[in-house]
């Protein structure tokens, strides 16, 4: 399992996920985190990622073309050449749970897009994104907590990640139940 994220604090990424079960996964070499800047991808001699929304409103929402051509990179850089699915991790999407961690845990490579301001260009989200994902009715600053959180609690389901896999099978929220108290 290879982790892209797309995000514009790459070391807040790295830096929560290089601990602890995942941290030592990704010694073990069982799964891979690639955290990529969408900043870098800018055409912008400041490297600005951010625009005023054509709609109007209040804020700023990031460009398409840094977050594409972000994007491109990690696509022309993967290992397989089929299309990967791309999760953006927004408050409008689906609900994740258990069991979109389960069958996200199948995929070999998986691209975690994560917004900030108000938003992302939705001319990109459009051409890019498969999965709308919401980890809750709430806002944060930015998409990297939420790609975290889906990143340790897919992981899980990555056979070996766990030094026992019954732990993983058996626990919270597998067949619909909460695990007894311990």
């Amino acid at each position: 399992m290879h982790y892209h994220v797309l995000t514009l604090f790459p070391e807040m990424i790295t830096q929560g996920l290089g601990t602890s079960i995942i941290g030592r996964a990704m010694e073990q070499g069982i799964i891979e985190l690639t955290a990529t800047n969408i900043r870098d991808f800018s055409k912008n001699k400041h490297m600005k990622v951010d625009d005023y929304p054509y709609g109007g409103g209040a804020g700023m929402v990031m460009q398409a073309q840094p977050v594409y051509d972000a994007y491109l990179h990690v696509v022309q850089n993967m290992k397989t050449r089929q299309r990967p699915r791309v999760v953006y991790v927004t408050p409008q999407g689906k609900v994740f749970n258990q069991s979109m961690a389960r069958e996200m845990a199948m995929e070999h490579d998986l691209i975690l897009l994560c917004g900030h301001y108000e938003g992302i260009d939705e001319r990109v989200l459009e051409e890019i994104v498969t999965d709308y994902v919401s980890i809750g009715d709430y806002v944060l600053t930015g998409g990297e907590l939420p790609a975290m959180v889906m990143v340790d609690s897919i992981s899980r389901m990555v056979p070996g990640v766990l030094s026992n896999q019954e732990s993983g099978e058996t626990e919270s929220f597998s067949g619909n139940l909460l695990e007894y108290p311990q």
